[in-house]
């Protein structure tokens, strides 16, 4: 047998069994240690040796990296030097003085300590050192060639110095024309950067045998795995266990068969024999010789795998397997293995049962807890149990749950009923039920055990506690009833209850386990529903309080706006209509990526912040730096609470400990675009932080997206500015702000979402803001939305001129009561007599102060919008502060009484200096002059308001 199947390639049969093991490992060399015998000794002894070579070739090529990163880093590290002392402040100021050396000294030898570089040499185009660590060298000439240098261009290179070979970097310090004033270099010496890689190789070297020592470690392990899983056999002693083969064979008790790949049998033990009843030349024959049943010939001659199929042969029942021996490394053949298993079919029906029962379970898998609804969690369960398990299925739960709340009473509402007759004796779906004490429903609640009634008709409390409603599902034919509590997590949230007629087998025992199994997936799905709909119902809530009631009023912009939430819940999208002074309008569309509380009170978080630097009157560009500062401090703080928290912090977060380690999410998804409209100028400057661009309606009917300059979203900025895009827009233009929610679809691309706003907006020429965007939504959101939608339409007005007055002020104070007088005849003209008196005062105020403590150009600009603007600019940038005057001073009340006087007033900032502002309404109370003073008493008031 062994011959036949060549288990051993040099195995003779004539050699006799009991051979000894030296004589069978003659051929092997005795010279090798016992450890080195084995095949799992000699792979340890080869490992290990690659292992030392890998570890010698991977230390010289990390010492050779070194020094080359040394040298790299060395010709960095001289041109930075070089580069900043050669455009540090007053270095060309000191290369042009009479005596460069006296400043530029100092600061070479100062910056030459702190870099850690050999030397800062500083010198003319002559060629003359102005600075040098040998002091005894300055004044001298340079040697070498800096013709390059000359040109303007720095130059690193390598040379030979009186200290050494070094590296040095040479930088041309430029004047006005592009003239080369001078010339600085910086160098460190090539035995500087070997001391430096030295210093690395104890690193490197210690590394290094920390990796070969934990190489070797597995290498050991391995080995030593090896030898366990084989016993630390030789081949001799692997060959003497073959020896037993027969005997294996002969004793199992599970017949083996191995048949080729042409169906012959090549291999049958005694129990296969027994099994099939095979004749004694059985072997070398092909299996369809032996006439057996058609499923049994066919499975035996398969080279299929095959596991515990069962089949008959005579009397006998068999449960065969069949394996394939090709993917092991042997002949293409199969092992056939043949078990009895007549005593099974006994239980052939039982086990059809607890088939079906496994299949019932394995589809409720995916049959139930498909969404986050608690009423349609519980339809799903009553559908999939009818009539699969069951001839009537329903869900009762407490009212509380239903509303995302915690169980409470006794209370429950029918909330799911599934029936195979629709004429039923059952509550319909929406009853309120109190149950009585002894039913079985008010049992399961009360004790969170459930209750199987195999016959009703013999539940006399039940029929007695409730006996109309007993009566009716008895005249019905409902005969058994099986009631399991909905528990998940430990809460107990209502009750689920089966139903059969007398035309099913009544509930048993091992249906109860059934129920048990199904009702607990149902129930930790109805947990997680009541669990979102009581987030997403405070989700809800939180957006709504956080997103603007309404556009504020303002003239200069027509606005109409949507905001549609998403199906998944509530998102972080938001937008705002912010009014600023001089009739100047914001518009802010923002977006946090995600879904959520954390997304909703991120968003207000950054709306509020949005409105707060909008109120220091920032421009776009500054205003979305800030704001990427501010996201920046919130992830950080948000980080260090996580890792503050700890294990047990975190696991406190949530009742049922199951918050993970990512559940704080960080804020830098979040996306912002800020539009500053001027109706003055008819001019609007835009900035975005990672969001999408906004699309720009000319009157004309063409539809464009500017190229707004974008900026890294929020909290990645790192600092960097934010560009701006300025534009001149007509009256009439619209403005369209929108989140990617509106383009955003999974059937589409986000291009042809672009393509199909421009070209809607394209077509709604004439339309109103309001329709306008109802024409957006119509034709560009998608049927199923994935994500929220925010979207801003404007449509833009201008301040005409005969809406604004501008004067230029001479810096001269007897230039302060012309402009005044200017600006109340311009004030009458507006029919703005009524405030007339307060505007003088405050203008009075405001260009006095510019007169004497500002600087030139001074202007004032009044600007009729819904009340009266008076702005006051100069070119300094100081602000004013008001401040209470002591009785005896003589000025100090000015901006008291601007603030006393006017509805509001402040300060913002332009390119050239800053602009005093200050808001009256035509309703206004105006404090007039005491008594019947006429208009020249008037003017004497306001002269001694102007001594003051």
């Amino acid at each position: 047998m062994k011959r036949r199947f060549g288990l051993f390639s040099g195995w003779d049969a004539s050699a006799p069994v009991e051979a000894s093991p030296a004589a069978a490992d003659s051929g092997r060399p005795r010279w090798l240690p016992p450890g080195v015998r084995t095949v799992a000794g000699q792979m340890f002894v080869l490992q290990l040796i690659i292992l030392l070579l890998f570890g010698v070739v991977a230390g010289t090529v990390l010492v050779v990296q070194a020094t080359q990163g040394g040298v790299t880093a060395a010709r960095q590290r001289t041109f930075a030097a070089a580069a900043g002392f050669a455009h540090a402040p007053g270095t060309l100021a000191a290369m042009r003085s009479p005596d460069p050396t006296a400043v530029l000294q100092p600061r070479a030898e100062q910056v030459r300590k702190e870099t850690g570089i050999d030397y800062i040499v500083a010198f003319s185009p002559a060629g003359l050192r102005w600075t040098h660590p040998n002091v005894h060298l300055i004044g001298k000439h340079v040697i070498g060639d800096f013709s390059r240098p000359l040109r303007g261009q720095p130059y690193t290179h390598d040379l030979s110095t009186p200290i050494g070979v070094a590296v040095e970097t040479t930088v041309p310090v430029m004047g006005s024309h592009a003239k080369v004033v001078g010339l600085v270099t910086a160098g460190i010496t090539v035995r500087n950067i070997q001391q430096q890689v030295r210093r690395q190789l104890p690193v490197l070297l210690t590394a290094g045998a920390g990796a070969l020592l934990l190489a070797t470690g597995g290498i050991a392990l391995v080995n030593r795995r090896l030898r366990r899983q084989t016993r630390g056999l030789e081949p001799a002693e692997l060959r003497r266990m073959y020896d037993h083969h027969d005997a294996v064979l002969h004793a199992a008790r599970e017949g083996v068969l191995i048949v080729s790949a042409d169906g012959t049998l090549l291999l049958a033990n005694d129990e296969a024999r027994r099994l099939l009843g095979l004749p004694e030349d059985a072997e070398g024959r092909r299996l369809t010789d032996f006439g057996f049943a058609a499923p049994l010939d066919t499975l035996l001659s398969s080279d299929h795998p095959a596991t515990d199929e069962v089949c008959e042969a005579g009397d006998r029942l068999l449960a065969v397997s069949v394996r394939p021996t090709a993917p092991h490394g042997c002949r293409s053949s199969s092992v056939v293995t043949l078990r009895d298993t007549t005593e099974l079919r006994a239980v052939a029906g039982r086990a059809a049962v607890a088939q079906r029962r496994l299949r019932l379970l394995y589809d409720a898998m995916s049959r139930i807890g498909t969404t986050l609804d608690v009423r349609r969690t519980a339809e799903e369960l009553t559908r999939f149990t009818v009539p699969r398990f069951a001839d009537y299925a329903c869900v009762d739960l407490l009212d509380s749950v239903l509303r995302g709340g915690e169980p409470e009473g006794t209370l429950m509402r029918r909330t799911a009923l599934t029936a195979i007759d629709g004429d039923h004796p059952l509550y319909p779906v929406g009853t309120l039920v109190d149950f009585a004490s002894q039913t079985p429903q008010a049992i399961g609640l009360g004790t969170g055990t459930p209750v199987l009634e195999p016959d009703l008709r013999e539940d006399s409390g039940w029929q007695q506690n409730d006996p109309d409603n007993a009566h009716r599902i008895l005249a019905h034919g409902i005969r058994s009833m099986l009631v399991v509590p909905v528990r998940a997590r430990g809460v107990l949230m209502g009750v689920a209850s089966f139903w059969r007629t007398a035309r099913a087998e009544p509930f048993e025992e091992e249906d109860r386990a059934v129920a048990e199994e199904l009702v607990a997936r149902a129930a930790v799905a109805i947990d997680n529903a009541r669990r979102y709909t009581r987030e997403h119902t405070t989700a809800v809530t939180l957006q709504r309080s956080l997103l603007p009631r309404g556009v504020p009023e303002q003239s200069a912009l027509e606005v109409a706006y949507r905001y549609l939430p998403a199906q998944a819940g509530v998102g972080g999208d938001w937008f705002d209509v912010i009014p600023l002074p001089g009739a100047r309008v914001a518009l802010v569309v923002g977006d946090v990526v995600g879904h959520g509380l954390h997304a909703a009170a991120t968003m207000g978080r950054l709306r509020t912040a949005v409105a707060n630097f909008s109120a220091l009157d920032l421009g776009p560009d500054e205003l979305l730096v800030h704001l990427d500062e501010l996201v920046s401090r919130i992830d950080s703080d948000e980080r260090g609470d996580a890792q503050g928290a700890g294990e047990e912090g975190l696991d406190g977060l949530l009742r049922d400990g199951r918050v993970a380690r990512d559940g704080i999410a960080n804020v830098t998804g979040a996306s912002c675009l800020y539009a500053l409209y001027d109706p003055v100028a008819g001019r609007v400057t835009i900035a975005r932080a990672g969001h999408p661009g906004p699309a720009l309606v000319l009157p004309d009917g063409t539809a464009t997206y500017p190229d707004v300059p974008v900026s890294p979203p929020l909290g990645l900025g790192d600092g960097m500015p934010v560009e701006t895009l300025e534009l001149e827009l007509p009256e009439g233009s619209y403005l369209v702000l929108y989140t990617d929610g509106l383009l955003e679809d999974r059937q589409r691309d986000l291009g042809t979402g672009l393509d199909l706003l421009r070209d809607t907006l394209a077509e709604a020429e004439g339309h109103g803001p309001e329709a306008l965007c109802a024409a957006v939504l119509d034709a560009v959101l998608p049927a199923r939305p994935i994500d929220d939608v925010a979207l801003l339409v404007a449509r833009t007005r201008l301040l005409g001129p005969e809406h604004v007055a501008e004067w230029d002020v001479p810096r001269d104070p007897a230039a302060v009561g012309p402009v005044r007088a200017e600006c109340a005849a311009t004030l009458e003209a507006w029919g703005l007599g009524d405030i007339g008196y307060t505007a003088e005062l405050i203008l009075s105020e405001l260009i006095t102060n510019a007169v004497r403590y500002g600087s030139a150009p001074i202007r004032v600009r009044l600007l009729h919008d819904r009340g009266l603007i008076c702005e006051v600019a100069d070119g300094s940038s100081t602000a004013p502060h008001p401040r209470r005057a002591a009785a005896t001073d003589e000025g100090g009340r000015g901006l008291f009484l601007v603030a006393q006087l006017a509805s509001r007033w402040g300060t913002r900032y332009t390119a050239r200096g800053k602009v005093i502002w200050a808001e009256l309404s035509p309703q206004q109370n105006a404090p007039q002059p005491a008594g019947d003073a006429d208009e020249e008493s008037a003017d004497d008031i306001l002269d001694q308001w102007e001594s003051l």
